[in-house]
């Protein structure tokens, strides 16, 4: 799930019970899966579908080597390359990695991890957006280690992660927007949400890895200056100044800009099993529902309010709420999670894809571009995978359908200008590669080696193993109790 810059926001004005529940429903899910899936379709559309995915991830991965190879990005419709910063940090590769690996594609694989090794060098003088770089790379070379085994890939992690801490030196904790990857100067005082506490999952798997809770203390250290600084009826504001602590703007809302916060505070709490964090989330969930649920024309929607009195500001919602549905799902909140899905998927059959931004009360497209999102698949997988009901799975076919006939390239697939015009954009996300392309492939898939289970996947959709990280050093190696 990705984050507008702050920047943006200001300019828009807007923008283990548990466990248990779970369980049991995961429990029942392949049984229910075939009942719920008529017989005589499954296996062939399953199969079909599946194949499918893997087909055009390959096609699209070719293309990438073949034009934009060494850069950040491919420009699928002028067939060349764009990169994020005045040198490229090899984004996609590192965000493709996991998916090409779970799809069985080996050799593309290989070919990444071995670039990774060799070639790929983070002393560069460069400044990089710290939250975007953590989702991406750091934590696709976390999953990389975790999937190959190779330590000169965990080597590799801990140097990035070491060129990432100097952010974190403010007097809240909160890190700064820019780093330099060389010289370790950061800057930018003001930060989403997002920017200043997406951190736990990474950090946490790191200090893991290595043994030094130095990673997880100072990305802990920040959620904490986040949920510390909460009005007195427990929202938070959606944009801080990382020195004074003070809030820029008491907006509070679910939507990018604030969302992988709360992603993070749930999964990193099941992950590790850090009990403040379950406490903080448990904290945080009520004040969402309690300020910011609202029913309009009979559809769940998620809206904006002030943080201090808890009065609707806005109903400007974003696309990247879309995974609000998984986290609720994953939490045990299925009643709500599911409501709040069929809106997703009404505003995405509205226009046979999702607009950015939209306001649900005027009926307007705020930002009609549509970038390839995962979010509204990523909680269609959760809720199909929690529940077995098939309209989960029909809906992510029906996206997948969908973004065939208005993104597909002659070499890839690209990004839409305008939902209403499908007016093309010469751009492929780094995120088409590890969360759409992913989450589609294992909805469709029979795959029983990669279980839904079994994983935890960061908000890029990177997948790590749960039984990986084991109570009794988890607490120690990230200096907890």
């Amino acid at each position: 799930m990705k984050s507008f810059s702050s920047t943006m926001f200001i300019n828009m004005k807007k923008t283990l019970y548990f466990i248990g529940i779970v369980a049991i429903l995961i429990g029942c899910n392949t049984a229910t899966q075939k009942q719920a899936i008529d017989q005589t379709e499954t296996k062939l559309t399953e199969t079909d579908l599946a194949q499918e995915i893997i087909d055009e991830t390959m096609r699209s991965w070719q293309s990438y080597k073949e034009f934009a190879w060494g850069h950040d990005v491919l420009a699928p419709l002028s067939k060349t390359s764009k990169d994020w910063y005045e040198k490229p940090l090899y984004i996609s590769p590192i965000d493709a990695y996991s998916t090409l690996f779970i799809m069985g594609l080996l050799e593309e694989s290989a070919e990444i991890e071995k670039y990774v090794i060799d070639s790929l060098d983070f002393n560069i003088d460069i400044n990089a957006k710290i939250f975007e770089v953590n989702i991406r790379i750091l934590g696709g070379l976390l999953s990389m280690y975790e999937l190959s085994g190779n330590e000169k890939v965990l080597e590799k992690a801990k140097d990035f992660a070491d060129r990432m801490l100097p952010a974190f030196d403010t007097k809240t904790g909160i890190p700064k927007y820019w780093v330099n990857l060389k010289t370790g100067q950061a800057f930018g005082d003001t930060v989403n949400v997002a920017e200043a506490a997406t951190y736990t999952f990474e950090m946490g798997i790191l200090s893991y890895y290595t043994k030094d809770p130095k990673y997880y203390q100072a990305a802990k250290k920040a959620t904490l200056a986040i949920f510390e600084r909460r009005s007195d009826i427990g929202l938070i504001g959606d944009v801080i100044n990382v020195e004074s602590g003070e809030w820029v703007s008491a907006q509070s809302h679910i939507c990018a800009g604030v969302d992988s916060y709360y992603e993070y505070l749930y999964k990193s709490y099941l992950l590790f099993g850090d009990e403040e964090l379950g406490e903080i989330w448990e904290k945080s969930i009520s004040g969402i529902n309690t300020y910011l649920a609202e029913k309009y024309n009979d559809k769940l929607w998620y809206g904006r309010a002030d943080m201090h009195s808890g009065e609707k500001v806005s109903s400007v919602i974003t696309l990247y709420d879309a995974f609000f549905p998984a986290i609720l799902a994953l939490s045990g909140d299925i009643d709500r999670a599911s409501e709040l899905q069929h809106t997703w998927d009404w505003l995405w059959n509205k226009y046979d894809l999702e607009p950015t931004v939209y306001d649900y009360k005027k009926e307007t497209l705020n930002w009609p571009a549509y970038n390839l999102n995962p979010e509204i698949m990523e909680s269609a997988y959760y809720l199909y995978q929690i529940t077995g009901d098939s309209i989960y799975y029909k809906m992510n076919k029906q996206y997948w359908s969908d973004i065939k006939e208005h993104c597909k390239t002659e070499v890839a697939f690209t990004a839409i200008e305008n939902v209403e015009t499908m007016e093309k954009r010469d751009y492929m996300p780094t995120f088409f590669f590890a969360e759409t392309l992913k989450y589609l492939y294992l909805t469709f898939s029979e795959q029983t080696k990669y279980r839904f289970e079994d994983y935890m996947f960061n908000t890029e959709a990177h997948p790590f193993k749960k039984s990986n990280f084991k109570d009794e050093n988890t607490q120690k190696y990230l200096g907890f109790k």
